[in-house]
């Protein structure tokens, strides 16, 4: 996760699953087995969860790979 030394978040975005899933361009379900595997940071609010905007491009900057 993503922040400055003093842990500030409030300049941060924070996308829902449902966000999240359309940027990646996969299901919702998909989502929620990364955040409850590890792979994606989220923070719960409630019975939701937000992802940080910057956590999800690291992910997906760090998932590409030569398939050539």
């Amino acid at each position: 996760m993503t922040t400055n030394s003093s842990g500030d978040l409030s300049g941060s975005t924070f996308l829902t699953v449902a966000e999240v899933a359309a940027r990646m361009r996969v299901s919702k379900m998909t989502v929620y087995r990364l955040v409850h595997g590890g792979d994606l940071p989220a923070l719960r609010v409630g019975r939701s969860f937000r992802v940080l905007e910057e956590d999800v491009d690291e992910y997906l900057r760090n998932s590409f790979y030569n398939a050539g």
